[in-house]
């Protein structure tokens, strides 16, 4: 069984629908990239996943459990982490405490626990210290811990959110225009990167990227909307190379190699 199942989801704002019919999965440690020109339907898609929105039609099964229609909050716990096209950071907050801030939704210890600082408290807020340095360190974030996220430059506050995402330990995580606003080297750091994090939390990754040659460099598989409809999906070579895909972005009258 995949550990992502998007099966027939529709989405419908009135009477318009913003997500027609869409089915793809994804595996256990697999990168999926999902593209689309603008107003493809990918953001309300990923809105979808992660709880944001219900489905008009359709289900999403995760890690063997039909989420379809939980709450955003409840998705975390069984191990689904997201970052955000905008970023959504606590900017008064340092980058340590935004990072242990993810921490929270693994916790078990319960409310009456922290409140007296029992043992099974204290032992997780040192676990999840240990588990935030790590994190500053593979992400090149310990120079900066306690800076507050409000005073670094975006592309650092975007490794930020990733390491919030990542403390929680998930299992999937939804990454939404990871390389928006950065530069062509910290493109190929965050493609590093991005490698990097599967091999080291045994994760699968699904993005929505509009940075191609990002999308076809770390992709396992890539998922192509338009419209609202799935036009692909495959291979990042199939993909890449399909009729539908490229008559998506560049219009009709170009062949494969224009792609």
């Amino acid at each position: 069984m995949a550990l992502l199942e998007v099966r027939d989801v529709v989405m419908r704002f009135g009477g318009v629908t913003a997500v027609g019919g869409v089915s793809f999965s994804v595996e256990e440690r697999q990168i999926c990239g999902l593209i689309g020109p603008n107003g493809a339907g990918k953001t309300t898609l990923f809105n979808i996943i992660s709880g944001i929105y219900r489905p008009s039609e359709g289900s999403v099964t995760f890690a063997g459990t039909n989420t379809t229609g939980l709450p955003r909050h409840a998705m975390a716990p069984l191990g689904l982490g997201r970052t955000f096209q905008n970023l959504a950071l606590f900017r008064s907050m340092s980058v340590r405490e935004n990072v242990l801030a993810g921490a929270h939704s693994a916790g078990h210890a319960g409310f009456l626990a922290n409140a007296l600082r029992l043992p099974a408290a204290r032992r997780e807020e040192a676990e999840a210290a240990r588990r935030a340095d790590e994190l500053l360190a593979l992400l090149a974030l310990q120079d900066v811990a306690d800076v507050l996220v409000a005073d670094l430059p975006f592309g650092t506050q975007k490794r930020v959110e990733m390491a919030r995402a990542l403390i929680s330990q998930p299992k999937l995580l939804l990454l939404d225009e990871p390389a928006g606003g950065l530069n062509h080297g910290e493109v190929d750091e965050l493609a590093r990167l991005l490698e990097e994090v599967r091999a080291s939390f045994d994760l699968s990754i699904l993005l929505v990227e509009h940075h191609m040659s990002l999308v076809m460099r770390v992709s396992d598989k890539v998922v192509a909307l338009d419209f609202g409809k799935k036009i692909a999906d495959g291979t990042p070579f199939e993909v890449r190379t399909s009729p539908e895909v490229i008559r998506a972005y560049l219009g009709d009258g170009h062949d494969a190699h224009a792609a």
